[in-house]
């Protein structure tokens, strides 16, 4: 299923997603767990939803004995990129410097951060021979 186009997790896929990538691999009851106790969804719910998300492609499972044990199978990192090309493209209209300018203008940004910005940016701009007439 790797080779299938990964559609943009939902927020309560996203959230077993988390949990799986930090546990690497986990039964229905270990993810459930793995939730603040106020916050523990239903076994039955996880389990279902586990199911959707394996035939979607985020997660696989294998028996062991009488239980499944549920996999990450898309890393952060391409579900990172999914979620912003998404964002990107459904808020900004498809442009990446609409998202950063929006980023840079609605919330403080540290000196470190904003270094490290910049310092990505020379790289990227190097990467890709971009010059300044762009």
């Amino acid at each position: 299923m790797r080779n299938k186009k990964l559609p943009v997790p939902t927020p309560a896929e996203m959230r077993l997603l988390q949990i799986l990538w930090d546990l690497k691999e986990g039964t229905v009851e270990d993810v459930v767990n793995a939730h603040p106790e106020k916050e523990r969804p239903h076994y039955k719910t996880t389990q279902t939803l586990l199911r959707i998300m394996e035939s979607k492609g985020f997660i696989s499972h294998e028996s062991r004995g009488r239980v499944f044990v549920f996999k990450p199978l898309a890393s952060r990192k391409a579900v990172d990129q999914l979620s912003v090309q998404a964002l990107v493209s459904r808020n900004f209209h498809g442009s990446a410097a609409g998202l950063l300018i929006n980023l840079l203008e609605s919330s403080a940004i540290k000196k470190k951060e904003l270094d490290e910005l910049e310092s990505y940016m020379r790289e990227y701009r190097k990467r890709y021979e971009l010059g300044d007439s762009e």
